[in-house]
């Protein structure tokens, strides 16, 4: 970012967006120089994106679909759905490896995008056409990729049979924070490879 505030037309990297600003600083706190952009509830400011990097990734927090799934997992997005026509995410297996690595408990699989918080019963209908983890940024930005690369990383904070209005759900952010904060220097990792093109 520029002293104005205003991000350069290119970026030589990936970019990540997180739609919260709680979202943002836990993910600041493992990247060295990855550019982070808030683009807002439902990704309301996706007009602050840069017009060319190497990648689009969303990072924060999600509900899970899949009881499978538990608070403090991360699900990295094979697909994202619900923004139009699903989009494969790139180079999947390499990044969910990285967070492996780093000794994160990491899934892979679809993920949607929906204009407001998923509860109850709707949580049952995503999940059984295979969606497992919601957000509600993802799907806006890969529709702003124009072709780049896109992915999505997101830290479980609810699920089904922990709803999201509970008293226990600040400590399950707090949790997911925590999380969120260790998945900085995979993403680079991961950004090293995509960038220097090897296999």
């Amino acid at each position: 970012m520029t002293s104005t505030g205003v991000y350069p037309p290119a970026i030589v990297g990936p970019v990540v967006c997180a739609g919260l600003r709680m979202e943002a600083r836990a993910v600041r706190r493992g990247l060295a120089a990855t550019p982070v952009v808030v683009v807002g509830y439902r990704a309301r400011r996706a007009d602050r994106l840069p017009a060319a990097c190497a990648a689009l990734v969303t990072m924060g927090f999600g509900g899970a679909l899949d009881a499978r799934l538990r608070p403090g997992d991360v699900l990295v997005a094979d697909e994202i759905r619900g923004g139009g026509d699903p989009v494969r995410c790139h180079a999947v297996s390499l990044l969910a490896g990285e967070l492996i690595r780093d000794g994160l408990s990491v899934q892979v699989g679809p993920l949607v995008t929906t204009d407001h918080v998923v509860g109850g019963a709707e949580r049952a209908v995503w999940a059984e056409q295979g969606a497992r983890v919601a957000d509600m940024e993802s799907g806006v930005v890969a529709e702003c990729a124009d072709g780049r690369p896109v992915a999505a990383v997101r830290v479980v904070v609810d699920g089904p049979g922990r709803p999201l209005l509970h008293p226990a759900t600040f400590a399950r952010g707090l949790m997911a924070r925590r999380v969120l904060a260790r998945t900085g220097p995979a993403l680079e990792r991961w950004a090293a490879f995509l960038i220097s093109g090897a296999p």
